[in-house]
């Protein structure tokens, strides 16, 4: 008689937690490289309501159709995204950071940051917040990392 296999459940490398604190450098939305800021219908009001515009002018100005999801703008020559400004303290800011899309929200807990600790390491390199600030918990790390999944 063959027993059934039992799942053995491996903890994440980063059981222990992860350390990050944002430190407003705007690296995580700078270019040089093309990409994808995905933003939802709810996020494009929210936008809007922030901006004090309407949706379809959100839409024309800041976002662009890729397949049948929508994605932030980017500057032409810089790639960096469209609402990345700078400010008097010659430091880099969101202008939507209150309602900055979730993909800007959960950075930097994506799967792909999360899949190791070279990964990590890798992420470190081009923002200076991660290995910083308050300790995560892998509760926490695993909701953010899972919201950008939904």
């Amino acid at each position: 008689m063959r027993l059934p296999a039992r799942s053995v459940r491996k903890d994440p490398w980063y059981v222990a937690g992860l350390t990050f604190e944002c430190q407003g450098c705007g690296a995580c939305c700078a270019g040089p490289g093309e990409g994808y800021v995905w933003v939802t219908p709810e996020e494009i009001g929210a936008i809007a309501e922030h901006l004090g515009i309407s949706r379809q002018e959100v839409h024309s100005k800041y976002a662009r159709k890729v397949g049948r999801r929508f994605s932030l703008r980017e500057l032409p020559v810089s790639k960096d995204c469209m609402f990345l400004a700078a400010n008097c303290q010659d430091r880099r800011h969101c202008g939507i950071y209150p309602v900055r899309p979730k993909q800007c929200r959960t950075w930097p807990f994506w799967k792909s940051n999360l899949r190791s600790p070279k990964a990590w390491v890798s992420a470190q390199a081009r923002c200076v917040g991660i290995n910083r600030g308050r300790t995560h918990s892998l509760q926490e790390i695993q909701a953010l990392c899972n919201a950008t999944r939904e």
